[in-house]
C-alpha cells in the first residue's frame, strides 16, 4: 500500500463513490463524487484526480484531487449512488431523493429529477406528515430502490414521477440500508439487526426471508453483496463485527469478525477481486481484509503501516450446516483458521471515516475530519 493522499474540504463528507467506467473501459478510476452532511449548507460535489499518482521530480506527488463542479443539497446527504456516467443519486435527510445530471462540456451539476417526499412519517390518526430521512439507495438502471427511517421501500424508475412500487410497512424499526440480489430482489438491514430480503415479483408487503443476528438486537448500518456470489453478503453494525452471511442456508450468519471498536458505517467487496473487502468506522479506521489464497498459513495479522502488531480475535457461529465451501474463500472454514490479512489503510487514526469506495486499484474514503482521502495503488 502506497502513498495515500489527504485533502482537506472544509465539509464533513458522508458519502464518497467512484463513477462506474464505461464497460470495456481500460482506464482506471478518475473521478469520483462527494456528498457532506452536517454543514451549514450541504454539497454533492465531484471530483477529479487526475495526473495525482505520477511522481514529479522532486519525489513527490503531482497534483491533487482538484473539485469540477458542485451544487448544494438540501438536507444532510445520506447516500450517494451513481447511477450511469452522468447521474448520481442522492439520498436526503429530507426524505427527498435527487437524481442530478453532470454536464462534462461547462462542468456544471444540475437537478434532473426529484422525488420530494419518497420518506415520511405519518401522524397517528391525521393526515399530516413529516419527512424521514432517506437512508438507503440502491440503483440498478432504470430503477432506483430507496429505503428509509420510516421503514418504507420505494421502487424509482427513472423518468417516472411516481413510484412504481411501495412496500408501505415493510418494517416498523429503521431500513438503514439496501441492496440488490438479483435484479427482481433486494436485502435491506434494520436497526434490531435482521436482514430481509424482498422480492418485486410478489404481490405482497411481506419479506420473502428474514435473517437476524441472534441475542443482542445490534443495528447494521450497511451492507454489501459479493459481486460474483449474490448468495453471499457481507453486513456490518453498531458494535464493529463484520459479519459474513449465505442467504441460501440458515438464518445467521455464516461468522462473526471482531473487527472495529465503533460502529461499522461501510462495508465493501472489491468489485473485481472478492477476496478483498473494505470496511470503515466511527472509530477513525478504514481497513483491508484479505483472504486471497495467497496469505501464507499463519495467524491472522493486524498491520498498522506496515508494522505488524496485535491480532484480532475471530469468531465463527457454531452452525452445523457450515461446510468447507469450494466456491468462496468467505464461506471457507479456512477463515476460523485465521487464514485472514487486516491492514489499516490510514496513516493514524482520525475522526469518523463514513464513507468509501473502490474501483480497480483506487480507493477514496471521506471523514469527518472534513478531509477526504484517495489512493490509487491499492494492491501495489
Amino acid at each position: 500500500m502506497e502513498e495515500i493522499c489527504a485533502k482537506f474540504v472544509s465539509q464533513k463528507i458522508s458519502k464518497t463513490r467512484w463513477r462506474p467506467l464505461p464497460p470495456g473501459s481500460l482506464q482506471t478510476a478518475e473521478t469520483f463524487a462527494t456528498g457532506s452532511w452536517d454543514n451549514e449548507e450541504n454539497y454533492v460535489s465531484l471530483w477529479s484526480i487526475g495526473d495525482f499518482g505520477n511522481l514529479d521530480s522532486d519525489g513527490g506527488f503531482e497534483g491533487d484531487h482538484q473539485l469540477l463542479c458542485d451544487i448544494k443539497h438540501h438536507g444532510d446527504v445520506m447516500d450517494l449512488q451513481f447511477f450511469d456516467q452522468e447521474r448520481i443519486v442522492a439520498a436526503s435527510s429530507t426524505g427527498c431523493v435527487t437524481v442530478f445530471l453532470h454536464h462534462p462540456n461547462n462542468q456544471t451539476l444540475s437537478v434532473n429529477q426529484q422525488w420530494t417526499a419518497a420518506h415520511y412519517h405519518t401522524g397517528p390518526g391525521s393526515p399530516s406528515y413529516s419527512s424521514a430521512p432517506c437512508t438507503g439507495i440502491v440503483c440498478d438502471n432504470p430503477e432506483i430502490v430507496t429505503v428509509g427511517e420510516d421503514g418504507r421501500i420505494n421502487l424509482f424508475r427513472v423518468d417516472h414521477k411516481d413510484a412504481v412500487r411501495t412496500i408501505d410497512n415493510a418494517d416498523s424499526s429503521t431500513l438503514h440500508a439496501v441492496t440488490f440480489l438479483r435484479t427482481p430482489e433486494i436485502l435491506t438491514v434494520n436497526s434490531i439487526g435482521q436482514l430481509k430480503i424482498w422480492d418485486f415479483r410478489q404481490q405482497g408487503n411481506e419479506p420473502s426471508q428474514i435473517l437476524s443476528l441472534t441475542g443482542d438486537r445490534v443495528p447494521l448500518h450497511c451492507v454489501d453483496r459479493h459481486p460474483n456470489q449474490q448468495h453471499i453478503v457481507a453486513t456490518g453494525g453498531q458494535d464493529g463485527m463484520l459479519s459474513i452471511w449465505d442467504v441460501r442456508q440458515g438464518t445467521m450468519p455464516v461468522s462473526l469478525l471482531k473487527a472495529h471498536e465503533a460502529e461499522m458505517w461501510e462495508v465493501h467487496f472489491h468489485p473485481s477481486n472478492p477476496d478483498h473487502l473494505f470496511t470503515c468506522s466511527e472509530d477513525g479506521s478504514l481497513w483491508h481484509w484479505d483472504v486471497s489464497t495467497d496469505v501464507p498459513e499463519k495467524s491472522s495479522l493486524f498491520h498498522q503501516g506496515g508494522r505488524t502488531s496485535t491480532f484480532l480475535s475471530l469468531s465463527i457461529s457454531n452452525q452445523a450446516n457450515v461446510h468447507h465451501s469450494l466456491t468462496s474463500s468467505w464461506l471457507s472454514t479456512d477463515i476460523a483458521k485465521d487464514r485472514i490479512e487486516i491492514t489499516s489503510l490510514l496513516p493514524s487514526r482520525t475522526l469518523s471515516v463514513n464513507s468509501l469506495d473502490v474501483l480497480g486499484p483506487c480507493l477514496v474514503c471521506g471523514t469527518d475530519a472534513e478531509a477526504i482521502y484517495v489512493t490509487r495503488q491499492l494492491f501495489s
